[in-house]
């Protein structure tokens, strides 16, 4: 996992987007997590630059996450909540191989 946030973190330095990285960061460890966790073989991150940040994770699963709300005591479960929070929006589409799990956030200003 440190792998793939590191991954995130450069290609967001490379685009000049450094100030995008704590929240990216985030977003890129929850989604990849749940893909490992509830998803099947193949996992594929990608991040994409347009109007906005666009983080992508496809998994070959075709079971749809949900939000759910937590108990003060439960380990687990904040997840697709952290990403909701974090972000201007979430959503997943299925594919022809599984689904794609997808939050956007704002560009910063410049």
């Amino acid at each position: 996992m440190a792998h793939t946030r590191q991954s995130a973190t450069e290609q967001l330095a490379a685009w000049g987007l450094e100030e995008a990285a704590f929240v990216t960061e985030l977003v890129v460890s929850e989604l990849v997590t749940n893909a490992i966790r509830y998803g099947e073989p193949p996992i594929q991150l990608r991040l994409i630059r347009d109007h906005s940040l666009i983080c992508e994770v496809c998994d070959g699963s075709s079971t749809s996450p949900h939000l759910r709300r937590a108990h003060a005591f439960d380990e687990g479960g904040r997840g697709l909540l952290l990403v909701a929070h974090l972000t201007q929006r979430w959503g997943s589409r299925q594919t022809g191989r599984g689904k794609t799990i997808w939050a956007e956030q704002p560009l910063p200003p410049g």
